[in-house]
C-alpha cells in the first residue's frame, strides 16, 4: 500500500441537537474538534415520523394548482 494516501483518522466530539455529546473517530476536522449537528435521528422526520412540507417560494402551491385535477374524474 502506498504511504500518505489515506487521511488521518482521529477522535472528535459530536454534539447532537439536544446537547448530548458522543465521542467517535472520523477523518473530519482535526483531533479534538467538535461537530455540532443541525439534524440527527432525534429530530429528523425520517426517524420521528413527523413530516412537514417546507414550501420554498410557493413551489408546493404551484404544484398543487398545476396538478389539482389530475387523476380526479
Amino acid at each position: 500500500m502506498k504511504k500518505d494516501t489515506h487521511p488521518d483518522y482521529h477522535e472528535i466530539t459530536v454534539v447532537m441537537t439536544d446537547g448530548s455529546e458522543r465521542k467517535t473517530r472520523s477523518t473530519w476536522g482535526k483531533p479534538g474538534d467538535v461537530l455540532k449537528l443541525d439534524i440527527d435521528p432525534k429530530t429528523h422526520p425520517a426517524w420521528t415520523g413527523q413530516h412537514r412540507i417546507v414550501d420554498s417560494g410557493g413551489q408546493v402551491a404551484r404544484f398543487n394548482k398545476r396538478f389539482a385535477g389530475l387523476g380526479v374524474k
